[in-house]
């Protein structure tokens, strides 16, 4: 592995365990509590991409001699297919999980990064685009990657989804993040390309933190609506 890779997994790790310096210095210039986790995270994670951008420069700089690499028309055909492809194996993994393995949809993780994205709309940018990139520069151009050298698709996949999922702390749903992980590597794979992996990642997350953040109250509206239209249909139907 290139010894600059070697220099953004440290600053990845360090920006996920920089929130115990972070937090307490927060508390002592006397910020508001609820506003802290927002305020750190959007810190951490813009100065950890400022940092890993700044340290592939040569990478950026070179990428045009990448062997095979898909045409700029290819990467965009293909970006709008991989938004799909996400979204298709999330489902078809959340299916599995509920059939087969009896787990109940929705994650812990998710659920705390929501809540604290509506206490600080701001750190919807952070959950949409800054965490997105930073997570396919570490995970799938540098993890996967770096595997990819020496193994075969599956076990390179495999292993880079499962750091994945332990980063994320949430194995409960670690399907899930198998599917996401062999999908965005399919697409960095298939195009040469990890610009086409990160569009597809920040599309499917914007997706969620607009739908869950932004019209969060009144899509639960909708839903309980919904199911008083369907309470109401089944008591007439009873009667009738």
């Amino acid at each position: 592995m290139e010894k600059r890779y070697w220099w953004v997994l440290l600053t990845y790790v360090l920006m996920q365990f920089s929130a115990f310096i972070g937090v307490p210095l927060l508390i002592l210039l006397e910020v508001p509590r609820e506003q802290i986790p927002g305020i750190w995270f959007m810190f951490s994670f813009t100065t950890a991409l400022i940092i890993t951008t700044f340290l592939l420069r040569k990478d950026i700089t070179e990428r045009h001699l990448t062997r095979n690499r898909s045409t700029k028309l290819e990467a965009v055909v293909w970006s709008i297919i991989g938004v799909f492809m996400a979204f298709a194996a999330q489902y078809i993994a959340v299916i599995i999980e509920m059939t087969l393995l009896g787990i109940e949809p929705g994650s812990e993780n998710t659920e705390r990064i929501i809540e604290l994205a509506k206490t600080t709309p701001y750190l919807i940018i952070v959950i949409s685009v800054i965490g997105p990139i930073l997570e396919e520069i570490v995970f799938r151009l540098i993890i996967f990657g770096s595997l990819y050298k020496r193994f075969n698709f599956f076990i390179s996949a495999t292993v880079s989804s499962l750091i994945f999922a332990a980063v994320h702390l949430d194995f409960t749903h670690l399907l899930i993040y198998m599917a996401m992980g062999y999908t965005f590597a399919f697409l960095y794979v298939k195009t040469k390309r990890i610009l086409v992996p990160i569009v597809a990642h920040v599309a499917m997350n914007s997706f969620v933190s607009i739908t869950r953040v932004v019209f969060g109250e009144q899509i639960e509206e909708l839903q309980r609506q919904l199911e008083q239209m369907q309470q109401m249909q089944q008591f007439i139907g009873g009667l009738l």
